[in-house]
């Protein structure tokens, strides 16, 4: 099984025309031909850091899959001055290829990090809340309706945090008369964009992160808001690209960076 395997495996189920325009999903380094190198292991991670590489390295992968590319702006030089040119050099250095499925893999229809984190929310209906003009089945967060009893905004708020881990989120008191949640939207990553959206849509309540204070004091209280950290939203993308590659290649051993911790500590 070649690298090249590897990256058709994902490329069938989340291709790259979905990325955004300003994306650069796909390859980020290839230091061994991926049409003709064996893939001896791939790790999955959120983050392509120096520690992820080392872990790479000592559990024999030759393929890293990350959901953030590593080179997301234009590098002009290799002189090891960033963390990012720290990692892409030594990568290249011990012979890894990097991979990326950013935004292909948040509009991949169905299996798109938003669709994933509502079914483990217990949505159901799921429909794209941005559809991707390439294909209409998916696109940028979705919505949805709660299965079973409409939820109260505490027991929603509980039921966020324990899907996505979250030691706190931040929350808007929502409309005055809130009382019961039955139709929610979500957005992975950076979504505040999103929020008339959702607004729009009928959803009651509005899971994001990375949403900015004046989204908060313009929209908090037409909708309930829920801003769940950028990390928590996005790191089930090592378990979407796992189920990937599995069931495609049901003997092969996919590894998870065990090294990844939230950049960011709430005290």
């Amino acid at each position: 099984m070649t690298i090249l395997d590897i990256a058709g495996a994902i490329e069938e189920r989340v291709p790259l025309n979905l990325q955004e325009s300003w994306d650069i999903s796909g390859w980020q380094a290839t230091p061994m031909p991926p049409a003709t190198t064996e893939c001896t292991g791939v790790m999955l991670c959120l983050d392509v850091t120096a520690e992820v590489i080392d872990q790479a390295a000592s559990c024999r992968c030759n393929l890293i899959v990350s959901h953030h590319p590593l080179l997301f702006k234009a590098v002009r030089a290799l002189t090891g001055s960033t963390p990012a040119q720290r990692a892409i050099m030594r990568a290249i250095a011990l012979g890894i290829d990097i991979y990326s499925a950013h935004t292909s893999l948040d509009s991949a229809p169905d299996i798109g990090v938003s669709f994933y984190l509502a079914r483990q929310l217990g949505l159901s209906d799921l429909r794209p809340l941005a559809p991707s003009p390439v294909d209409q089945r998916g696109g940028l967060g979705v919505i949805g309706t709660v299965d079973g009893p409409p939820l109260t905004a505490s027991r929603l708020i509980d039921r966020v945090k324990q899907v996505y881990s979250a030691p706190a989120v931040r929350v808007t008191a929502g409309p005055a008369d809130l009382a019961e949640i039955s139709v929610v939207a979500l957005c992975s990553g950076s979504g505040g964009e999103f929020i008339p959206r959702a607004i729009s849509s009928g959803a009651r309540a509005y899971i994001s992160s990375d949403i900015r204070y004046h989204d908060f004091l313009d929209y908090g209280r037409d909708i309930l808001i829920i801003d769940t950290g950028h990390f928590e939203s996005e790191i089930c993308t090592k378990s979407i690209l796992s189920d990937i590659i599995s069931q495609k290649f049901p003997n092969f051993a996919v590894n998870m960076a065990s090294c990844e911790v939230n950049p960011v500590t709430i005290i």
